[in-house]
């Protein structure tokens, strides 16, 4: 990427991006309001408790798996880098990327898709919508005024608010910016920002964003995302041995890849996503095979940093040829990736999902974690405020019914690690007296 843009350009976010749910003191005169941010996600235990959280691989499985916070951390630098060569503030876009995933449960997709069955009476469950949840108020930095006139400011008087991030860094993280069914154009997407309950902080945070769009922050986030996961988990299968670069050759198997891409580009013909995949192929840095050893593995860190080169160059040069040089922040333009770009990434997701997520062992271990995740779901609730710690043990009895009291049982298994998931199924359910 070409970073034109000079970090000490005149400062183009207003008081209202910087302005936070509860007003505070700068405790040290000199770092900016987004600077505090970066430093309150990256200090949080929610973003420390995504090492032992599922990315691809479980992490007690394999020495050195990328985990939910590597995959943060890497998606974070993509992002700074490719934010600050439009305009963003970089410390802004890095905030975003770390908290992204940080409302991720244990096992990942498989432990979001088991927590929303678990939750269907409370509202679901949605890994986005408890990202916001948490950075507005289940990690605890914060507190709402208990009286006076700032009441007003906060809907929880005394309560936590959480890290209490400035409005922009809340909007930037916001890959969703809509509650359930609410989708601007796919009413039945289970894709979504908020919950019900959250409704006052996100209509705060989104003030003066137009209905239905992320932010250009939150699209460069969500494009660094794509980025990073896609190329790290064709890196992480290629070495692990489950991708062998010859089959990709194969019209049998590209076709069966193809059924996958479709779930990422539903409108591309077989034909684009042929070509696309020619494209990449086609690429001298392109592995032909590998074999393990330190060359090959030098050739794997090569072909990473070509395809994050490719994407990010290519979304940088096209949203330049959109709206020029300049400043680019929060709702003055959107992120414009091109479309073959976007196919190339489509299969690449297509590839890590047909050689390591669909495995037979992935599948017979993805069954045994969604029957965890229920089961202490069951156990929870029965047995709540017993099994809780004490932060959710205290908002447990404070829930003022069946459906709020629920609500607490998932945000407490949602803070759990892969681990300690398993653990506290051992103790409640597997050892529990008759």
């Amino acid at each position: 990427m070409n970073n034109t843009t000079p970090y000490d350009a005149p400062h183009p976010y207003d008081p209202t991006a910087e302005a936070r749910w509860v007003p505070e003191p700068d405790k040290r005169p000199g770092r900016t309001a987004f600077q505090r941010d970066r430093a309150r996600v990256l200090h949080s235990a929610a973003l420390r408790r995504l090492a032992g959280t599922t990315q691809v691989v479980a992490p007690l499985l394999r020495d050195f798996p990328r985990t939910r916070l590597t995959h943060s951390l890497e998606c974070a630098q993509v992002g700074r880098e490719l934010g600050a060569a439009l305009g963003c503030d970089p410390d802004l876009v890095e905030t975003a990327c770390l908290a992204h995933d940080i409302g991720h449960p244990p096992f990942g997709h498989t432990g979001e898709e088991a927590l929303d069955t678990a939750a269907a009476t409370c509202g679901g469950f949605e890994g986005n919508a408890q990202s916001l949840r948490i950075l507005t108020r289940l990690e605890p930095k914060r507190f709402a005024p208990q009286d006076g006139a700032a009441v007003r400011l906060a809907p929880w008087p005394g309560r936590s608010v959480g890290l209490n991030l400035t409005r922009a860094a809340l909007d930037a993280a916001t890959k969703y910016p809509w509650a359930r069914g609410e989708h601007p154009t796919d009413p039945a997407s289970t894709k979504y920002g908020v919950y019900g309950d959250d409704l006052p902080v996100f209509r705060w945070l989104r003030t003066g964003a137009p209905a239905g769009r992320k932010c250009f922050e939150a699209t460069v986030m969500d494009w660094s995302d794509d980025v990073a996961y896609s190329t790290h988990d064709v890196e992480d299968g290629l070495q692990a041995g489950h991708i062998d670069p010859a089959v990709l050759r194969s019209a049998d198997e590209r076709s069966e890849l193809f059924k996958i891409a479709e779930r990422y580009a539903p409108d591309a013909a077989p034909a684009e996503l042929d070509e696309a995949l020619d494209r990449l192929l086609a690429q001298d840095w392109w592995p032909r095979s590998y074999d393990g050893t330190a060359r090959a593995r030098a050739g794997l860190k090569d072909l990473t940093s070509q395809l994050i080169g490719r994407f990010c160059l290519a979304a940088e040069q096209a949203t330049r040829a959109r709206y020029g040089p300049g400043r680019l922040t929060r709702h003055a333009a959107e992120l414009v990736v091109p479309r073959g770009v976007r196919l190339e990434c489509a299969v690449l997701k297509a590839v890590a999902v047909r050689y390591v997520m669909q495995r037979d062992e992935q599948a017979q271990l993805r069954s045994r974690q969604r029957i965890v995740i229920a089961e202490l779901a069951d156990v929870l609730a029965r047995s709540a405020p017993h099994g809780l710690d004490e932060v959710f043990a205290a908002l447990h009895q404070e829930a003022e019914d069946d459906r709020a009291a629920l609500r607490v049982v998932i945000d407490q298994i949602a803070t759990l690690t892969d681990a300690s998931a398993l653990a506290l199924h051992a103790r409640l359910v597997e050892h529990r007296t008759p």
